[in-house]
């Protein structure tokens, strides 16, 4: 893990959620706001790991909240989840694999908003639900899910060219013949 790649993905969820907070392009267009924090959260559990995730997610959700209209911590936690879930099984999952980014990315982006109005609910808020809610989470899903192999590349680019990378091959190459004997005479 590297500290300049965790500092990459905090700066994009910080930016994500002041973007989503400024522009109404996706909801003047599709009538509902596309999310990008869970897979922003996605990618920093299989990236980087635990404490990344865990970082993106409090950082994230609570400067969510701080512009939304939730209670404060209200979509902390279900980040928390995800991030933990997905990083406690990055050893298990394809995260190399695009559909399986797009897959986890649509999943987290389904589960967030869900677990968030069950937090909402149990603080005995009441929340408008009905079809246009089913539509936004749908509209959150996938744009998060499309989203999500979109940042795995960007900050796979930004790795490669920002961080040092260390070489891959040795000096001499494996079928190269070493003759020995004197100087002249093979």
């Amino acid at each position: 893990m590297s500290f300049l790649n965790s500092i990459f993905i905090m700066t994009t969820a910080f930016l994500a959620v002041f973007l989503e907070d400024a522009d109404g392009v996706f909801r003047y267009w599709f009538g509902a706001q596309a999310d990008f924090l869970p897979a922003i959260v996605v990618c920093a559990a299989l990236r980087e790991g635990l404490p990344c995730a865990i970082a993106t997610a409090v950082a994230g959700g609570l400067c969510y909240d701080s512009l939304s209209a939730n209670d404060l911590g209200v979509t902390t936690l279900p980040l928390l989840a995800a991030g933990a879930v997905l990083s406690a099984f990055r050893g298990l999952l394809m995260r190399d694999a695009w559909h399986a980014q797009f897959a986890l990315g649509a999943a987290a982006s389904a589960v967030c908003p869900l677990l968030s109005l069950v937090i909402l609910m149990s603080l005995g808020r009441t929340p408008l639900l009905g079809w246009p809610a089913f539509w936004e989470v749908l509209f959150v899903a996938l744009s998060g899910g499309v989203a999500t192999p979109f940042f795995f590349r960007a900050f796979g680019w930004l790795n490669r060219v920002l961080n040092y990378q260390p070489a891959t091959g040795f000096g001499f190459r494996a079928d190269r013949e070493i003759k020995r004997g004197r100087s002249g005479r093979c």
